[in-house]
């Protein structure tokens, strides 16, 4: 991972929802939490510029992330973001604390490769995504980005799998493991309608 990412946070004492609408409303803040590696839950107190400034950088969902703690550096991962229901705000972020011995399950997303080269669409096929996104277990050392999936070979009517997907060292699909009534497909591709089929329907549809 080329990028890093550094929040500045405080440990927060005021608890309750009266106290959490001051920290937005006044003080430009949001409440937050650190929770696992093995300690307890620690409320926080996060600067909302900073959260936002990072929300339209993929990288920050799908990275290890450096907390400082009342300046105490602690290793995490984004867990969750509670969003305002209509404005461009975030009310609560969950951090989860990560180790270096021990494996993490998160979500990265798939970066699809030569979709437009593949055989399949200059047949006329239409790809569709059922997945952008999936699970992964692994240490954090090894926690990828995103995943890419070359489609660069895909045929008409073909399917991709997530046993398909080429995974970086150390990095296992969390789905999979269940069993391989779990290899779900991730990608289709099938033969796309011409616009006289399309008028055609529309017309006995109207009928």
């Amino acid at each position: 991972m080329s990028d890093s990412f550094e929040l500045d946070v405080t440990t927060r004492e005021d608890m309750g929802k009266g106290a959490s609408r001051r920290l937005r409303r006044l003080e430009g803040k949001i409440p937050g939490i650190v929770y696992g590696g093995g300690k307890k839950p620690q409320p926080i107190t996060v600067n909302h510029s900073e959260i936002i400034n990072h929300l339209d950088e993929e990288a920050f969902y799908s990275h290890i992330l450096t907390l400082k703690v009342d300046g105490k550096a602690e290793k995490v991962i984004l867990k969750d973001l509670q969003r305002h229901p209509f404005k461009p705000k975030v009310n609560h972020v969950d951090f989860m604390r990560v180790k270096a011995t021990e494996k993490l399950h998160t979500s990265v997303p798939l970066h699809f490769l030569n979709e437009e080269k593949c055989p399949g669409v200059k047949a006329g096929g239409v790809i569709n995504h059922a997945f952008t996104t999936v699970e992964v277990s692994c240490l954090p050392k090894h926690l990828p980005e995103f995943i890419e999936v070359d489609l660069g070979a895909l045929e008409m009517d073909q399917v991709v799998h997530l046993s398909d997907i080429k995974l970086p060292t150390g990095v296992e699909l969390v789905e999979l493991s269940h069993g391989e009534d779990h290899d779900q497909a991730i990608v289709t591709i099938h033969k796309g309608k011409s616009p006289k089929a399309s008028d055609d329907e529309a017309e006995d549809s109207a009928e």
